[in-house]
């Protein structure tokens, strides 16, 4: 899908407000609003604008810990790396879970309740003998970037 200069300032305003309206954001990107609201449903019909979404204080929420985990596996065939993808995608507490290349394999994001959470996670994937050949675990202290918003050039 190309997306035209008004595209990209709309993508813009709703990284920035989700929840805003349909009016605003036309009145924020120079159109009215039915010629919005049809860019808009276009952008999520080609799946550029995937979803909307809530953010949430963890520390509000109980004692949350955030830790990345680092997976190399011990071969690196297709059938043993998708048996280790389908298991890790049915565990809640992976939020993120990405395929890389360098030193390791995978890379997750963990988040649960307390230091012995993010442990649990890897204990589990270790004991279900999903071909793990090594992994770390890096606990998250401090956050100074937080969801920043992506740079969009209109």
């Amino acid at each position: 899908m190309k997306l035209d200069r008004i595209d990209l300032k709309i993508l813009k305003h709703l990284q920035a407000n989700g929840r805003i309206t349909n009016i605003q954001l036309a009145d924020a990107v120079g159109l009215s609003a039915s010629p919005c609201l049809v860019r808009v449903k276009r952008m999520e019909a080609a799946g550029v604008i995937i979803g909307y979404e809530a953010r949430f204080d963890l520390a509000k929420l109980g004692n949350f810990v955030t830790a990345y985990a680092e997976v190399t596996l011990q071969n690196h065939r297709r059938n043993e790396a998708s048996r280790f993808e389908r298991a890790v995608c049915q565990i809640d507490e992976v939020v993120e879970f990405h395929m890389v290349n360098g030193k390791y394999d995978y890379l997750m994001k963990i988040v649960a309740p307390g230091y012995e959470g993010p442990a649990g996670v890897m204990e589990e994937i270790w004991n279900a003998d999903l071909g793990v050949k090594s992994y770390s675990v890096f606990i998250v202290t401090s956050t100074p970037i937080k969801n920043r918003p992506l740079s969009i050039e209109c």
